[in-house]
Order: C-alpha cells, then sequence, then structure tokens
C-alpha cells in the first residue's frame, strides 16, 4: 500500500525519517515479507510526489534530495534568464570611461553633451530618455535600438544659479530602468551683500526687511540700538538671527519692543551682518505722544476757558456809552 502526499519540505521528510510508524498492539500485519522486502522510493510524477513504506520504518531521501536539486536548477536558470535580460542593455555617458555627467558653466549657460544606449542583446530595445533635477533638453525623447547596436543622444543642459546634482533616466519597454548622474556647477563670483530696508515702529514693535544682494546663502546677526531725549533707551547688541537668506531673497521680519518710551521722539537704529563681510545700517524714526494725560489737560483747559468767558459776560448799564481803549502816542490835536 502506498501514500501519496503533495510536494513535503524537506524538514518534513526528516521528521518523517526521524519518527518510527506507529502500529496496532496485537493486529496482524499482513503481506508482512513483502513489505519488509521493500526500500523506500521518493519520485516526482507530474508535481506529486509518491511515498512508499519500507520494512525498516525509515523513509528514503535520496530522491527527494534529487528532485529538490532539480527545483534548485529551474530556479536558477529562471534567475540567470531575468539577469541577462535586464543586462542586455546599457546607459552612460558617451565616450566611455566616465561613471557620470560633469558640467560647469556661468548660470544661465547652455552646455552639450551626449548620452548613449547600447544594445548586447539579440533583440531590439526601446527605451524612453527624461532629464530630471535641472533644465535638460535631449535631441530624442525615446530611442530604438537594435541588437548589438549603439546609440548616441545629444542633449543641452541649462546651467543653473546654484550647485545642483540633475540626472537622465532610462526606461525600456518591459519596466526596466537606469539612471547616469548629472553633477551642475555653477561658475559664478562668490559675493556677499545685503541690504536692511522699510523699518518702521509699530506700536511696541520694530518691523524691517533684509535683502540678499551677493551670490551666497546668508545667516544674518542683528544688532538693535535706540537713542531718545535723554540718551540711549535701547541697546541690544547683535545675534545671530534664526533665519537662512538664499541669494536675491528677502526676508520680512519683527523685533519686539514692550517698553517703548511714551513721551518724546526715538531714533531706531538697526545694524544687519553676514558671513563674508556683508552688512548694512538702516534707522527710522519714532514719535511717542502720551494721549491719555493730553486729552485730560487739554479737557480741563476747555473748562478753564469756558467759565472765564462766562463770568466776562455782564449785563451793560443803559445810555452807558460803549468803552474803547485808545493808546497814547503824544499827538495834539
Amino acid at each position: 500500500m502506498s501514500l501519496t502526499a503533495r510536494v513535503l519540505p524537506p524538514a518534513l521528510l526528516l521528521l518523517l525519517a526521524a519518527a518510527p510508524p506507529a502500529t496496532a498492539t496485537g493486529a496482524a500485519r499482513p503481506h508482512a515479507s513483502a513489505a519488509d522486502g521493500a526500500r523506500a522510493h521518493l519520485s516526482a510524477a507530474a508535481g506529486t510526489w509518491f511515498l512508499a513504506p519500507v520494512a525498516d520504518r525509515r523513509w528514503s531521501l535520496a530522491s527527494a534530495a534529487a528532485g529538490t536539486r532539480s527545483l534548485a536548477s529551474a530556479a536558477d536558470r529562471t534567475r540567470a534568464h531575468a539577469s541577462a535580460a535586464a543586462g542586455t542593455w546599457s546607459l552612460a555617458p558617451a565616450g566611455g570611461g566616465r561613471p557620470s555627467f560633469y558640467a560647469e558653466g556661468a548660470p544661465g549657460a547652455a552646455l552639450t553633451d551626449t548620452v548613449s544606449v547600447t544594445n548586447r542583446g539579440a533583440r531590439p530595445v526601446t527605451v524612453r530618455l527624461t532629464g530630471t533635477g535641472a533644465r535638460i533638453v535631449l535631441a530624442r525623447s525615446e530611442v530604438r535600438v537594435p541588437a548589438r547596436t549603439r546609440a548616441d543622444v545629444p542633449f543641452t543642459v541649462t546651467v543653473p544659479d546654484t550647485d545642483r546634482s540633475a540626472g537622465i533616466t532610462a526606461r525600456a519597454q518591459d519596466g526596466g530602468s537606469q539612471r547616469v548622474a548629472l553633477h551642475l556647477r555653477a561658475d559664478v563670483p562668490r559675493l556677499s551683500a545685503l541690504t536692511v530696508e522699510r523699518v518702521r515702529v509699530r506700536g511696541d514693535r520694530i518691523t524691517y526687511e533684509i535683502v540678499n544682494r551677493g551670490t551666497t546663502t546668508l545667516v544674518p546677526r542683528l544688532a538693535v540700538r535706540a537713542d531718545g531725549v535723554f540718551g540711549t533707551v535701547l541697546e541690544r547688541p547683535a545675534r545671530t538671527l534664526a533665519a537662512e537668506l538664499p541669494p536675491g531673497r528677502r526676508l520680512r521680519l519683527t523685533e519686539p519692543w514692550p517698553d517703548r518710551p511714551s513721551l518724546g521722539t526715538t531714533r531706531v537704529r538697526l545694524t544687519v551682518t553676514a558671513g563674508g563681510g556683508a552688512h548694512d545700517t538702516a534707522s527710522a524714526s519714532a514719535r511717542s505722544v502720551p494721549w491719555g494725560p493730553v486729552a485730560g489737560g487739554a479737557g480741563a483747559l476747555a473748562g478753564v476757558t469756558l467759565a472765564v468767558r462766562r463770568r466776562g459776560r455782564r449785563a451793560r448799564p443803559a445810555g452807558e456809552p460803549p468803552r474803547t481803549d485808545a493808546e497814547s502816542t503824544g499827538a495834539v490835536r
């Protein structure tokens, strides 16, 4: 009698080999001689494994090992085929010897180079080319490369304002893709410059703007000073601001001033510095008036003036001529 099972893992086969078969106590063993004379065999036919009992109650694993080697060989062949298919074509800078592209120039300059698609396989390959990370214009966005042939595709890249990493990617119709890097360096003078603009004193704060007029990224530092009628009323030493200012950018900031004087005129001066010698100073004037006391005094003055006017008005006696005052000049009439 034989037992049939689907593909058994090697671990289960080892367990079966180590475990003796269970037999009923006192049960008869018909055809024992035929069973004891048999040897275990494990064969594969149409994807089904067949097991036969043996006399020594062990399972032979020789055929199982052979079947495992057959499956491993098939998997290896599949991986080798996939690897060969993926390696039939490649993307690289034209001319050989370069792992990636490198371009350097003034910002806005248009530089040219060539990318190569090499097909080492026995069948044609069609790939689609795209540029990323920079302004890249390819002569052809899609190219069909015959077997054992190389296709060269020129392209143009525009140098950005700052250094940047870009690349060219090729994607095949079967889903495979490759990428070659393109390193861009902007050849610009290293200039640090900034301006401080639009300084205003509004309530309990000072508003201002910093503009990066150079070609390098700046981390500004700010110092604040304010002078009033009786001397300096505010002085804050230079400190680094929690801001990073790229070239050409404008930054709007606010400086708190909670204890601003409530009377008199003050002149506020802001000094901003940064690495590379960048610095600028701007100032603004602010006039403070204590409107509460002023309003109270104005009201009291208006009341006194009204009372005086009322007291000065009295009735004139009947028949009394109007009184006029004349300045004596010494003239004789």
